[in-house]
């Protein structure tokens, strides 16, 4: 009798010696394949989370699942899996899949506002992406900035261009609300850092101001000459003439810029207006804003497209009209 206990008790010890073995195998090889995405929803037991698991692959067989429930409770993480969608990269062990569940780590997406594109432009991006909980979709301009606490403002401009990160569920007014944020406070910033003696009576004014240079290059280098004209001609009370102006201003605009669009008056013919627009045109990067109160010093006036990207500065409207038929015209 006391060998047949002892016969079961070395067969019990080595059956738990290969259960901790097989135990330690599961929980240490690393996930393979594809990363894989899981959705874990508010409420949901911790059954139903290791079910998921298995459904995607990560947890191979209802013996690993097991495994994981033991090791979770054992270490308390059973009851504080988050919800929200993680992101299960390959080479990820299962006590690592459920330290970022633990963590709270969400899986990210990103939305890049580009420089110069519009606010309408914006809308559509957060329209179209299927991460962005639209909430705003149906309110016009003045609702979604009363929703975002900026009531009363003109939302063109106001967005600061970067790439932002976020979950999915994040809603477009956070969105709109972390990169009206950041605008709000770099233009502050930028404001008290300007160069003395600029034409601009606010920050909102080198707003406008950064929004058309920003229309007018996409070459980095010119930005500040850009500033140059504009700062120069408003000091003189000159009109700024300038096309992305008077397109911002026309309805529908259909890409071909007519006589017709340059005699009509209105707020944003810059050729027939003085001064800067009533609003921005466009939502400015950190560069254009920095070049707006930080104008390059020089005597240019004018700028003609070379038709490459960069621009042909002039002093004089004699030189400037012989740029403008040199480059536009194609005549020497």
């Amino acid at each position: 009798m006391k060998r047949i206990l002892t016969l079961l008790l070395l067969l019990g010890m080595a059956a738990v010696i290969a259960v901790i073995l097989d135990a330690r195998h599961a929980l240490g090889t690393p996930v393979g394949g594809e990363a894989r995405t899981v959705f874990i929803q508010s409420g949901s037991s911790f059954r139903t989370v290791v079910g998921q698991l298995e459904s995607l692959g990560v947890i191979r067989t209802p013996r690993h699942a097991l495994y994981v429930r033991a090791w979770a409770r054992v270490r308390g993480q059973a009851s504080r899996v988050r919800s929200g969608e993680y992101e299960i990269e390959p080479g990820m062990t299962l006590p690592q899949v459920l330290n970022l569940m633990v963590s709270g780590r969400h899986k990210q997406y990103r939305l890049t506002i580009v420089e110069g594109s519009t606010f309408s432009q914006l809308r559509a991006q957060l329209a179209a992406h299927d991460a962005i909980d639209n909430r705003l979709a149906d309110q016009d301009a003045p609702a979604v900035m009363t929703a975002i606490g900026a009531e009363g403002e003109h939302p063109e401009g106001r967005f600061m261009p970067d790439t932002y990160y976020f979950p999915r569920g994040f809603t477009d007014q956070a969105f709109l609300k972390r990169a009206y944020n950041a605008m709000a406070t770099h233009l502050e910033q930028a404001w008290a850092g300007r160069a003395d003696d600029l034409p601009l009576e606010n920050a909102y004014d080198a707003l406008k101001l950064a929004s058309i240079i920003e229309k007018e290059t996409g070459v980095p280098a010119e930005r500040d000459r850009i500033a140059g004209v504009f700062v120069r001609r408003l000091q003189r009370g000159m009109l700024l003439q300038t096309d992305p102006v008077v397109i911002y201003g026309i309805e529908d605009f259909d890409g071909n810029l007519r006589r017709v669009h340059l005699r009509s008056d209105g707020p944003y013919n810059s050729y027939r207006r003085p001064g800067l627009p009533p609003t921005p045109i466009a939502l400015p990067g950190r560069e254009s804003i920095h070049a707006a109160l930080h104008p390059a010093d020089g005597d240019s006036l004018y700028f003609v497209s070379r038709g490459d990207g960069s621009h042909k500065f002039s002093a004089t409207l004699a030189e400037h009209n012989r740029a403008v038929r040199k480059y536009q015209l194609n005549k020497p």
